[in-house]
């Protein structure tokens, strides 16, 4: 299943992400740190959405509140209420 979620209060603007069996299959970021996005895609694609959820969540960058992996774990729950 293909999902886009778009994120709020970071620099990225686009999450899409593949879930098969509640397993994410693939994961790409629309702007923010390619580098550091790039590899949070390499380290999530193959994990179990709920895994990746409760070890991402909460993840602050610089006093905003959330980050990108923790705009992630937003886009897992509401890909994962989908299926």
């Amino acid at each position: 299943m293909h999902f886009s979620y778009t994120p709020k209060g970071v620099c990225s603007r686009k999450i899409d992400l593949e879930l098969e069996n509640g397993v994410v299959t693939a994961l790409s970021f629309t702007g923010g740190c390619h580098g550091n996005l790039q590899g949070i895609s390499a380290l999530v694609v193959g994990r179990p959405a709920q895994e990746v959820i409760a070890t991402l969540e909460g993840i602050n960058c610089n006093g905003k509140g959330t980050s990108c992996p923790d705009q992630l774990t937003h886009a897992l729950r509401a890909a994962l209420a989908q299926q």
